[in-house]
């Protein structure tokens, strides 16, 4: 009875951070395991939503044998590769070979233990949050499991003993560390502008206004980022087949192959959640849904069902991604990330920086009136400034891309006339072009020359040979 009159007291969103208080040890050993539960049954989801998913656009059913609707396939698939042959290459490091996989896959349940699924609950008769731990720093933790789990790809690449999985794992490490810093920084004004990285406190400052508004620059930044950061198609370079024949785990079968395509698909639901987090306002119901029963579907386990669905929405984006856009080239996603994407980075949260300063009066109290919210003078001189310095970025790179593309087409464009000689090979001409016959002599023999030898010194040892022939004739 007194717990039927304490559940209608649940506040919608904590003023500070999650209280742990009423959470005994036991409890959060069950949390744990609830966790582990959770993102099991949502990786073999997503894989069979992915198929179908990829398979409605493709025009081809996708898996729908095992199970209603195929639902059973990704079950069918694991037991395959826990009954698989485990064949490891006889140069691998038989240690190393086996703690790659495990360190990747359980970095990537680490860093979901700082998110918060919902707010507070009531679990076998304790008051506690929806979310296994919280710390000062927590939004901190999922780039330091990210950077811990570059070790286990990189350690999987060279322990195998073969070439292609040690570029694999370089590359796949090389990309990762590049797009992690760009991730941290687009993270960075999401925190000035909750005031603290915690993950419960960020998501209580977003009562009133999700974070996607203000920082908008940041959520896309951070959209582009996680695609990288995940090694999923548009940029799954480290698993080029026309490259590099399978990327990193090359050499790896059975449950061991089974633990990075595990990890993969943990690190997109823990990606995806972090965005929620920290932009869409957490496990927060959407403002439509949030005044519904004075703030009824804003409490207790309704949280878990909001955040799923907005998990569920960039999980989407995933699968769209991979379905419509071709790989791109290696070196132009690691130009993008290091002198694009890093560069502007910076720049917005240094002006972030400016206006929260703004906001907070730190460059005077002056206010004017904008369809009816008074904003800071002073912002909206920086947001002023921000855009034309934009604008101007903008032009500037779309000149050079211009001059660069105009460049590149007047390279490409082939001469009307060809020596098939011309460098001591044989070519055959293009389409349009006119060959143009090499003046010899009749019965004279032409000797092969190395490539980039003039049209002087091939006629040249084709005269020295005649003349030496003749006389033997």
């Amino acid at each position: 009875m007194s717990s039927l009159t304490i559940l209608p007291t649940l506040t919608t969103a904590a003023p500070g951070p999650a209280d742990f208080s009423d959470t005994p040890v036991w409890l959060s050993l069950v949390k744990a395991l609830l966790l582990f539960v959770y993102l099991l049954l949502s990786v073999l989801l997503a894989i069979w939503f992915e198929r179908r998913v990829i398979g409605r656009m493709q025009q081809r059913p996708g898996p729908n044998r095992n199970g209603p609707f195929g639902l059973l396939q990704t079950l069918a698939d694991g037991m395959k590769s826990m009954l698989k042959e485990d064949v490891r290459p006889k140069a691998a490091d038989a240690f190393i070979f086996t703690m790659a996989p495990m360190l990747f896959a359980s970095m990537a349940f680490v860093a979901f233990a700082i998110i918060p699924l919902g707010g507070d609950v009531w679990m076998f008769g304790h008051r506690t949050p929806l979310q296994l731990t919280d710390l000062p720093v927590a939004s901190l933790v999922v780039l330091a499991a990210a950077g811990i789990a570059a070790y286990g790809i990189v350690l999987g690449g060279w322990s195998a003993g073969s070439t292609y999985p040690l570029l694999g794992g370089l590359r796949s490490t090389a990309q990762i560390i590049s797009y992690e810093i760009a991730m941290g920084l687009a993270l960075v004004a999401v925190f000035l502008y909750a005031g603290s990285m915690s993950t419960s406190e960020i998501v209580a400052s977003q009562s009133d206004l999700w974070y996607i508004v203000p920082a908008c620059v940041s959520f896309v930044i951070y959209v582009i980022t996680m695609v990288g950061e995940t090694n999923r198609l548009p940029v799954d370079l480290a698993e080029g087949e026309g490259e590099i024949v399978g990327g990193y785990f090359t050499e790896y079968s059975g449950m061991r192959f089974a633990m990075f395509f595990l990890g993969e698909y943990i690190n997109m639901l823990t990606v995806s959640a972090l965005a929620t987090t920290l932009f869409l306002g957490g496990w927060q119901a959407p403002p439509g849904f949030a005044a519904i029963g004075d703030g009824m579907l804003n409490e207790g386990w309704w949280g878990l069902l909001w955040f799923t669905i907005k998990v569920w929405l960039f999980m989407f984006f995933f699968v769209w991604l991979r379905g419509t856009l071709p790989r791109t080239r290696y070196d132009q996603f690691m130009r993008f990330g290091w002198k694009f994407l890093i560069p502007v980075t910076v720049v917005w949260v240094v002006a972030v920086a400016f206006i929260r300063a703004a906001d907070l009066g730190f460059f005077g109290d002056s206010t004017v009136n904008l369809a009816g919210r008074a904003f800071p003078v002073a912002s909206l001189i920086i947001v002023g400034v921000i855009a034309v310095l934009v604008l101007g970025a903008t032009w500037i790179w779309e000149n050079r891309v211009e001059a660069r593309a105009q460049a590149e087409e007047e390279a490409a464009e082939t001469p009307e006339e060809i020596d098939p000689f011309a460098g001591g090979y044989p070519v055959p001409p293009l389409p349009g072009q006119r060959l143009v016959e090499p003046e010899h002599r009749a019965g004279s023999t032409r000797q092969v020359e190395p490539a980039g030898a003039t049209r002087a010194t091939a006629t040249e040892t084709t005269t020295a040979t005649t003349s030496e022939e003749e006389p033997r004739g």
